[in-house]
């Protein structure tokens, strides 16, 4: 008992895991090749099978898979919205296939994103849409009345373009007590209607029979043919013609030309005469057959008729008759086999091609599918496809006899925008035909570059005082990409500081302009960061430095520094003291009376400064360095030259124009500053302008009676003096310049083009008579100090040999004040 139940586990055990197997298989299989089965003459429209759900793609894939068929010949169709597969054509197995066991419908079936093929085969079922068909509405035959029972008349077979058990016959007779039917089945599995001959005939009983031969075949609804046996009787005619052989073979190569001999059949007959010679024929055989080959009625030769195709049909098995006078038949069968040549070069179909495909596409994507077919047969059909061209593609083996074309490596679209190669397919046959198939793949643009400047860095020269918007340079960057991605704008992105607003730049061009008019004085050179960006997504940018660099012009005039401008300009235009020179008339030439210093703010050329003396009561007494603005004396001073002397000299620079200003020196001719002093109280006294002293003379009146105050004040104060102060307090009281004006020091100037600087005591005399000041009430009466004591420093209470009065000498001038002639000292930097 447990022994049973063991066994019946067993059983069910593999029961579930048989399906369980083949549904595995059919899944594998399925995963190659989709297979459906329709029968033949389906109408237009009719359902073949759900092939978007075998392939594993939803309805709302459809879209974006761009599902459709890549066969030659369409016989069917897929839906757009369903994905169904539907036939289009009629198909009828009998045209599509012919007497093939089998018969099938295979083609590709293509998807993108991505591009991928599915092979699918459809199997063609035959139905029994077609009747056993005789080739002939009556079969005559004569049997001679000495013939014996049981004797076989063979009776042409009927045939059936149906395939399987729907072209499965039978035979049937119409009943006769004198004959009866019977069927001898050939070697290929037809099968022979035969007569058979029961009982003796007597001509004079009955001269002839008509029977009816049915054939019946093996279909769903049974289809049926019929054709007529008419049979007479005759006489001596006993012996019907006999092959030699029931099949003849023979195999040949297909092209060959009409006419050529294929096989020889012979038949022979025991009879005598006419009864005895034989006729050959065909049996019942199809059209096309007829139309290919050609039997001799006599020879019995079999022959082409016109070209054999290996491609089209490899086999062929027909019949043939032999006759002989009297009307006896005999059949054999003959079956010729086609060798294959190697005359068909293989058919390349591109069926797809993803153009253009993007740059940044991975190694192996697929790019076009490639479909060769080559109709011969053995190593004449098997093809071996390559590529032709420099690209980065290679092709690949996929099922059945479709190709993959496939990047080999990465793309590059500004290296090549487009690849052209040639898809060779070559057979192996001998000799080896090939073909050609040219494939144009187009790169589209990835936005994978950068833009990039032409230089690095670019420098621009400007010269100062541009107006604003005005050009400064144009930079350019270069992106390799297509399209937005190389659309290249321009923005600035910093620089150093304070530059941003100087300059600005146009989005489109590159080219920067001036924002404001540049000043190389105040600014000499700045820079800026410009940013080229490109439009794709995301966008890449790249940055340049632009040096702007100022170019000096001449705009600005020399500045003298030494004299000051206003001291030498004239009682109207000074507000200080004149400066004067003492020179000895001792001075030999090369004595250096002064020098004139002048800056220039400009730079170069601009800022080089010459020296020109322009004007001087005596022209040949003085000369200026051209570039150092030393004054010296060109020649020894004479007795004839006059005591005062008014320089002016000239300071230009080298600019385009030249500007210039001028510097006005004063010199005294005397020996010491004691014989100079009446020269510039005489200068002093006649400096004075009309209009100067008709506003002088307004202004004392005005301040009369503050004069009349201070003039009772000053006496108090003298006849407090005079009644004899302490020494300390009378050298506290002394002093060295008179109480009229004080000293006017110039500053000094430690730079540009000043290599000295000047200390200078100025007379307020002069600086009374040449400056816009009223002249002190005169003091009253006070110590008076020799010039050597004011030089040297000396303490107060000493008189220095020299303050006397020397012989044929003036004595000095208690009210002016004397001036010291410092010494020239180098400017420390």
């Amino acid at each position: 008992m447990a022994g049973r139940q063991r066994q019946s586990r067993r059983r069910a055990a593999g029961r579930v895991l048989l399906p369980a197997l083949l549904l595995c298989l059919w899944c594998r299989a399925a995963a190659e090749r989709i297979r459906y089965a329709i029968p033949e003459e389906l109408g237009r429209g009719s359902l073949v099978g759900p092939l978007a759900r075998d392939l594993g793609l939803s309805p709302a894939d459809l879209p974006a898979r761009k599902l459709r068929l890549g066969a030659e010949k369409q016989y069917f169709s897929v839906s757009g919205e369903t994905g169904n597969l539907y036939v289009s054509e009629r198909l009828d197995r009998e045209e599509m296939c012919g007497e093939s066991a089998s018969c099938s419908v295979s083609f590709e079936v293509l998807v993108q994103n991505p591009l991928n093929v599915f092979h699918v085969e459809v199997a063609i079922q035959d139905v029994n849409d077609n009747s056993p068909a005789f080739s002939k509405a009556a079969l005559d035959l004569e049997i001679t009345e000495l013939t014996l029972p049981g004797a076989r008349f063979p009776l042409e077979m009927a045939r059936d373009a149906d395939v399987g058990s729907n072209s499965l016959l039978t035979y049937q007779l119409t009943s006769n007590p004198s004959f009866a039917l019977a069927v001898r089945e050939n070697p290929d599995g037809s099968k022979q209607p035969e007569l058979v001959l029961e009982r003796a005939l007597d001509r004079e009983k009955q001269s002839s029979f008509v029977l009816v031969l049915t054939a019946v075949d093996g279909g769903d609804p049974v289809r049926s043919g019929t054709v007529q046996v008419r049979v007479n009787v005759t006489d001596a005619n006993d012996n019907a013609p006999v092959f030699g052989k029931s099949v003849y073979e023979a195999r040949v190569r297909e092209n060959l030309p009409a006419g050529s001999l294929v096989l020889r059949v012979r038949a022979t007959d025991a009879d005598a005469g006419s009864n005895g010679r034989v006729s050959y024929s065909f049996g019942n055989v199809a059209d096309g057959v007829r139309a290919l080959f050609a039997v001799d009625s006599n020879s019995g030769e079999v022959r082409t008729a016109g070209p054999l195709d290996f491609e089209e049909k490899s086999k062929y098995s027909f019949s043939l008759e032999a006759r002989d006078g009297g009307g006896l038949t005999g059949h054999c069968k003959v079956q010729i086999d086609l060798s294959d040549e190697n005359d068909n070069a293989p058919e390349i179909t591109v069926l797809s091609v993803s153009s253009p495909v993007p740059e940044d596409a991975p190694a192996g994507t697929v790019v076009a599918l490639v479909k060769v077919r080559d109709p011969d047969s053995g190593e004449n059909g098997q093809v071996s496809c390559e590529l032709s061209g420099e690209a980065p593609l290679s092709i690949v083996a996929s099922s059945g006899s479709s190709y993959k074309v496939v990047t080999a490596s990465a793309l590059d679209r500004e290296l090549a925008s487009e690849h052209r190669v040639t898809v060779v397919a070559r057979d192996r046959g001998s000799p080896a035909l090939s073909s050609r198939a040219a494939l144009v793949l187009e790169v589209s643009d990835v936005n994978d570059n950068a833009p990039v400047f032409e230089e690095a860095a670019y420098s621009a020269y400007v010269a100062e005082n541009n107006a604003a918007g005005a050009p400064v340079v144009r930079v350019r960057a270069r992106d390799a990409d297509a399209g937005a991605n190389g659309r290249v704008s321009y923005w600035l992105a910093g620089g150093s500081a304070g530059a941003s607003p100087y300059v600005s730049v146009e989005a489109e061009t590159g080219a920067l302009f001036a924002q404001r008019s540049f000043d190389y004085e105040q600014c000499r050179e700045f820079a800026v960061a410009v940013r080229a960006q490109d439009g794709g997504s995301p966008a890449r940018s790249s940055t340049a430095t632009v040096r702007v660099f100022v170019l000096d012009r001449n705009d600005n005039a020399p500045r003298v520094l030494w004299p000051a401008a206003g001291a030498g300009a004239g009682a109207g235009a000074g507000a200080g003291a004149a400066p004067f020179e003492v020179v000895p008339r001792s001075a030999e030439a090369g004595y250096l009376v002064a020098k004139v210093v002048a800056v220039d703010a400009d730079a170069g050329r601009n800022a080089w400064l010459s020296y020109e003396l322009v004007q001087a009561p005596e022209p040949a007494l003085f000369r200026v360095g051209l570039h150092s603005g030393e004054v010296r004396t060109a020649r020894a001073v004479s007795e004839r030259d006059a005591a005062k002397q008014r320089l002016v000299a000239v300071v230009k620079d080298h600019g385009q124009p030249a500007l210039s200003a001028t510097a006005t020196l004063h010199v005294v001719l005397a020996e010491s500053l004691q014989e100079a002093l009446p020269e510039l109280s005489e200068r002093a006294a006649g400096a004075d302008s009309p209009a100067e002293l008709q506003f002088y003379l307004v202004l004392a009146l005005a301040l009369l009676s503050a004069l009349f105050l201070l003039s009772v004040a000053l006496a108090a104060v003298a006849r407090v003096r005079r009644a004899g102060p302490p020494a300390v307090l009378r050298c506290l009281g002394a002093q060295r310049f008179s109480v009229a004006g004080a000293a006017a020091f110039p500053a000094d100037f430690c730079e540009g083009t000043l290599p000295y600087s000047y200390n200078l005591c100025v007379a307020p005399g002069r600086a009374a008579a040449e400056g816009p000041w009223l002249p002190p009430p005169p003091p009253p009466p006070l110590p008076s100090l020799p010039a050597e004591e004011l030089l040297g420093g000396e303490p107060c209470g000493k008189r220095s040999p020299s303050s006397s009065a020397g012989a044929g000498e003036p004595p000095a001038d208690p009210g002016a004040t004397q001036v010291c002639k410092p010494a020239l000292s180098r400017c420390s930097p």
